[in-house]
C-alpha cells in the first residue's frame, strides 16, 4: 500500500521566493500529496502571506492546510479568520499555540492550543479536519514528558483529528511516543514530521531553536564534511531515507515533509521509498 505523504511550505517573502516555491510545488505535486500545509509568518506575525499561499495551492487543485496559531489573538479575530478560510474552501487546519511576536507580552484570549481546538469545534463543528502538533522528544518548554503528554491529550480531547510530530532522527523516540499516546487512550493518527538534511548549518540552527535532537553520530559526520555540500546532501539523503523506511515499516500512518520550500531532497527520498 502506498504511504500517504504531505508537504509543509512557508509563505515566501519576495516575488522571487514565490516564483521558486511555485516551481517546487509542481515538482512535489507529482508525488500526489494528501495535502500541503503552510506555516504562519515568523512568530505569528502575519497571516496574510499564509492565506495567500494557501489560496494558490487550492487554485492549483490541491488540498491546502493552513497553520493557525492563536497566541495573542482574540476570539473575534479567530472567528473572522476561520470564516475567511472556510470561504476560500479550506478543509484542513493545523492548530497551534504559536510564538508571540516580539514585544507582545502575553496577551490574547487563548493560552493553549487545546483552547483553540475547542473554540474551532464550537464555532465550526466538523467543517475542518484539525491537525495538532506533538513532540516525540518533548516540547522544549514542557516541564516533563508526563506534562507534555497531558498537554497533547488535552488537544486530542478538545477535538483534534490527527497529529503531526516535530522532526526527529531517532525512530525509537517516535515509536515510544506513539506507544504512550495509545496507553493514554488516545487513538488519533500520529504522522511523523520529516526534515530532509540539505544544509548542516541550517539544520543545527533549527534544531537548537526547536529542541529537536540531532544524534551525536549525525552531528559529528556533518561537521566532518565542512563546506562539502555534495557530501552533506548525499549523507542526508541516506540518513533520512533510512529513517523513513523504519517509520513506514513500523506502521507510521504517513510522512509529513518539512520541505523548506525546496523539492529536490524530498522528491529523491520519496523516489527511494517507492512513494
Amino acid at each position: 500500500m502506498k504511504t500517504p505523504v504531505s508537504f509543509e511550505f512557508f509563505p515566501p517573502k519576495t516575488p522571487e521566493g514565490a516564483a521558486k516555491l511555485r516551481v517546487a510545488r509542481q515538482a512535489l505535486y507529482a508525488l500526489e500529496p494528501e495535502f500541503c500545509s503552510v506555516t504562519y509568518g515568523a512568530g505569528g506575525s502575519t497571516h496574510e502571506g499564509t492565506f495567500a499561499t494557501v489560496k494558490e495551492i487550492l487554485e492549483e487543485g490541491r488540498e491546502a492546510a493552513s497553520h493557525f496559531s492563536c497566541i495573542g489573538a482574540t476570539r473575534d479575530k479567530v472567528r473572522e479568520q476561520l470564516a475567511e478560510l472556510r470561504a476560500m474552501g479550506v478543509k484542513r487546519l493545523v492548530a497551534l499555540r504559536g510564538d508571540l511576536p516580539s514585544g507582545y507580552g502575553t496577551g490574547g484570549e487563548f493560552q493553549h492550543a487545546s483552547d483553540l481546538v475547542a473554540f474551532i469545534r464550537v464555532e465550526t463543528g466538523d467543517d475542518f479536519h484539525v491537525e495538532v502538533a506533538c513532540y516525540p522528544e518533548m516540547h522544549p518548554q514542557a516541564r516533563s514528558p508526563e506534562h507534555d503528554l497531558r498537554a497533547f491529550a488535552a488537544k486530542v480531547r478538545a477535538g483534534a483529528d490527527g497529529a503531526i510530530t516535530q522532526y526527529f532522527y531517532n525512530a525509537d523516540s517516535y515509536f515510544r511516543f506513539v506507544e504512550e499516546v495509545r496507553k493514554a487512550g488516545l487513538d488519533i493518527p500520529v504522522v511523523p514530521g520529516v526534515m530532509p538534511i540539505v544544509s548542516s548549518a541550517q539544520l543545527m540552527r533549527f534544531s537548537d531553536a526547536c529542541g529537536a535532537e540531532i544524534p551525536r553520530w549525525i552531528r559529528l559526520r556533518l561537521q566532518s564534511y565542512g563546506d562539502d555540500s555534495d557530501s552533506i546532501r548525499a549523507f542526508g539523503l541516506d540518513v533520512v531515507t533510512r529513517l523513513c523506511e523504519q517509520l513506514v515499516q513500523g506502521g507510521a500512518p504517513g510522512l509529513h515533509f518539512y520541505t523548506m520550500n525546496q523539492a529536490a531532497a524530498t522528491v529523491e527520498i520519496c523516489r527511494r521509498l517507492g512513494v
